[in-house]
């Protein structure tokens, strides 16, 4: 009894955190988003999605999400594979590289890479002093794919580093004395065995990029809005959290499909990144 009591008191602080903190912000989303400015239920703040300038956003972000989670999963799994191969432990220092940018803080990063594309900025100045023309960098969605792509690498890579690691060496060396060649034990062994790790790492690169907002304010300025950026908007300048709630419900319809996808190939967590 003594046990189970202080078992109870242990998760105390955990039900107080998720009361306060996750419950009650999310129940107060759905109120909002289901009700109009009189208290009346109403579905037009989630049918406003459809609308074309919201229609477009979603689908803008959508876009640029999907890019870049492609080109971080091109870079993460080559680059877990080398990780892996060379032996590189989770306290070694390579791997500390990649989890450093973690720690620091998201709206810095992002806005160190907004003064190396502005027009005056740092890589425009090197062009200028290689006497070639200067680029429109800034402002454009290639620079919120990078963005994108800088902040959220991380944490494609270290799920597939995760998972990669704990495929057992017999196991390709046994395709191998089979016969199959790179490639073969590639597609055949190495990505069967890292599904886990992927749909990890796809779910916590693209559920993110989808709902940002820093990223494409700073490094796409006024004239690219996204969904995040819309939702945004309605929060802090329109006044309208019934709108924005709305359009935040129809963003966790994906945040709902990634969790299925999760708990369908990483059943044991094997793709966890920590």
């Amino acid at each position: 009894m003594n046990k189970l009591l202080r078992k109870n008191l242990l998760a105390g602080p955990y039900l107080f955190w998720s009361l306060g903190f996750i419950l009650i912000p999310l129940l107060l989303i759905v109120y909002y988003g289901f009700t109009d400015r009189e208290g009346s239920f109403t579905l037009s703040n989630i049918l406003s999605i459809m609308t074309p300038e919201h229609r477009k956003s979603l689908w803008l972000a959508l876009e640029l999400s999907f890019v870049s989670t492609v080109i971080c999963l091109v870079l993460a799994y080559p680059l877990a594979m080398v990780l892996r191969n060379r032996g590189m432990g989770r306290g070694s220092f390579i791997v500390f590289i990649f989890i450093l940018p973690m720690w620091m803080n998201f709206l810095l990063r992002t806005m160190a890479w907004q003064t190396l594309l502005e027009k005056n900025g740092v890589i425009n100045g090197l062009l200028a002093a290689l006497r070639l023309p200067p680029q429109g960098l800034i402002n454009t969605s290639g620079a919120i794919i990078l963005g994108m792509v800088y902040n959220f690498l991380p944490f494609m890579v270290l799920p597939i580093y995760n998972v990669l690691c704990k495929i057992d060496d017999d196991t390709i060396n046994a395709a191998r004395d089979l016969g199959a060649n790179f490639m073969q034990t590639l597609f055949l062994v190495w990505l069967p065995l890292s599904i886990p790790g992927i749909i990890s790492g796809i779910t916590m690169v693209f559920v993110p990029a989808l709902t940002t907002f820093v990223i494409s304010n700073l490094l796409g300025g006024s004239k690219i809005l996204l969904i995040g950026n819309v939702i945004e908007q309605e929060f802090t300048r329109g006044g309208n959290w019934h709108l924005g709630a709305g359009l935040s419900l129809v963003l966790m319809i994906f945040i709902l499909i990634s969790m299925a996808l999760i708990a369908k190939y990483d059943k044991n967590g094997e793709g966890s990144a920590f």
